[in-house]
């Protein structure tokens, strides 16, 4: 792991994080067009919260850390979205992987205090691989003396070019428990990890979403932060996903605001046609759907407990937050008029950036499956 160029400790930490990426908006929203314009990971944001302690906002206080609770760094990621959604999403995507960890060492008992500690006495950057691997991971893992060696090309791992720890898995063969997958953190400087610059996308082209390379990675036995059997809903994935999609969702539910926000005000000059005055409140009752849901999604994670029932009224959110927003821009452009139709504008740009809503697994087939098992009273892993 490397932290080069971690900023210092603060003597005291920003108890307002919201303010903190309201200050760094401006500056924010006037890179974004350019980042999606040549596809360019938003380098110079994530610098800029690196500096600001973003980054370890997350981590308990009494770690080193902001202090900010799961809740706070939800509108934190919806506030960020505003100004640019890549940078927005890109975020979540470290926060929740830290919030997860987090919520298993408040509540979990889990022996993590050293590694928050790091993360957030070096403002290291997470990456992970977990939404593309999911249940059934994927990669190989190789016994060697002392740990394994890790052969595996990863997709999706936001923030990779600015990124310091990798949190992945890979599946090794067990000769008594057959295979397994084993989770485990690998520095983004180690020998064998290669960063692609592949991260040519519909929308959100900032987040720096770039396949991950590892080719003969060692890891040693002690980095084993969990072994599972492959393909089936545990513990680990029930505490990651009920934590992480509260905050991905508040990222898109942001960029919804903001599409709404540009399209009242391009429709300020028909405000007396009756069709637009019409098309404007169905774009406020989509938006409200996606308040609603992803206010409840964050009341669901705030719990000291979790399993099969917290993650069904999580994946239920994440479909119906996922609809709500994308139909929210739709109805924007349609409030805008061709005006929306301009990149100038900047209503296409997030019309193509909340698309993202849809590849989040689960997809919404596999979550009504889930969904009417776990109601039928199945085994949710079928």
């Amino acid at each position: 792991m490397h932290a080069d160029s971690a900023p210092s400790a603060a003597l005291g930490h920003p108890t307002d994080w919201v303010a903190t990426v309201r200050e760094l908006g401006p500056r924010f929203a006037a890179r974004a067009a350019a980042h999606d314009a040549h596809d360019s990971f938003v380098a110079g944001n994530y610098a800029e919260m690196r500096e600001r302690r973003v980054f370890s906002a997350g981590v308990p206080a009494e770690l080193g850390g902001g202090g900010a609770s799961h809740r706070e760094l939800c509108d934190v990621l919806r506030t960020l979205a505003h100004s640019c959604g890549s940078t927005a999403l890109a975020l979540a995507m470290h926060t929740h992987i830290l919030a997860s960890t987090v919520w298993r060492w408040r509540h979990a008992g889990a022996p993590v205090d050293a590694f928050l500690r790091r993360v957030a006495a070096e403002e290291l950057i997470l990456v992970t691989s977990g939404g593309s691997d999911f249940l059934a991971g994927s990669g190989v893992a190789e016994k060697v003396e002392g740990g394994y060696q890790i052969t595996a090309r990863k997709v999706f791992g936001s923030g990779s070019p600015s990124g310091h720890v990798f949190m992945t898995m890979a599946i090794y063969q067990d000769p008594v428990e057959g295979p397994t997958v084993l989770h485990f953190p690998v520095p983004l400087d180690a020998p064998g990890v290669k960063v692609a610059d592949n991260w040519r996308t519909l929308g959100m082209r900032g987040t720096g979403s770039n396949d991950i390379v590892l080719e003969r990675v060692f890891v040693p036995d002690t980095a084993i932060g969990a072994r599972r059997p492959p393909g089936r809903w545990n513990t680990v994935f029930f505490v990651i996903y009920t934590i992480a999609f509260p905050l991905i969702y508040s990222a898109y539910l942001g960029v919804a605001e903001a599409a709404r926000e540009l399209a009242v005000r391009e429709a300020g000059r028909r405000r007396d046609d009756p069709v637009v005055q019409a098309t404007v409140g169905e774009m406020d009752n989509e938006l409200a759907v996606a308040r609603l849901t992803v206010g409840h999604m964050i009341d669901v994670a705030d719990t000291d407990r979790i399993g099969p029932a917290e993650t069904n009224e999580i994946l239920i959110g994440r479909t119906l937050a996922g609809r709500a927003t994308i139909r929210t821009v739709e109805k924007a452009m349609e409030v805008a008029g061709g005006s929306g139709f301009y990149r100038a504008l900047g209503l296409e740009r997030l019309f193509r950036d909340v698309q993202g809503a849809r590849y989040h697994p689960l997809l919404e087939k596999p979550q009504t499956l889930y969904t009417g098992r776990f109601a039928l009273g199945l085994d949710v892993n079928g």
